[in-house]
């Protein structure tokens, strides 16, 4: 079984730029959201395609499982989306011995900005950037899934 183990955090400020290694436009979608898992199409600069399932629980650990599919059928699935298609940059920001992925989110999640870093271990220790922010790994409004179905835009006064 894969397993991901990771942390998320919100992003202060814009010093971690600078040391961007890679960056890609993503744009996803679920076909599925339910209490128990997510199932996401992942198009990546319109060139590559995952499907991927994930189990649905906010936090360090969760299963993944993820296969590469053809780029048109991805495209055909959209048609099946629930909720809006996320859009993003993710840049690769490798600091401290880690690979922190920042995704900059635009279209109806425009202004938000998140860091994650995987892990190796549930109690690996990280050091954290000063860009770095509020830890935001079990708010499960921060999920992917989550933001196709209620977008960051339409939070109002509960950011």
């Amino acid at each position: 079984m894969a397993i991901e183990i990771e942390r998320k955090f919100l992003v202060e400020g814009e010093a971690w730029r600078s040391a961007v290694s890679v960056s890609r436009r993503i744009r996803q979608f679920y076909l599925c959201e339910d209490k128990q898992a997510s199932i996401r199409v992942r198009i990546s600069d319109d060139r590559h395609a995952w499907l991927t399932i994930k189990s649905a629980t906010a936090g360090l650990r969760r299963s993944e499982f993820e296969y590469a599919i053809p780029l048109e059928d991805a495209n055909a699935m959209a048609q099946l989306a629930q909720g809006d298609i996320v859009e993003k940059v993710r840049n690769l920001v490798p600091m401290g011995g880690v690979c922190w992925e920042v995704d900059v989110f635009s279209g109806e999640n425009s202004g938000l900005v998140v860091a994650e870093v995987e892990l190796s271990s549930e109690d690996q220790t990280v050091a954290l950037p000063d860009w770095i922010g509020c830890e935001v790994t079990d708010d499960p409004r921060y999920q992917n899934a989550s933001l196709a179905l209620h977008p960051y835009a339409r939070w109002g006064s509960t950011r």
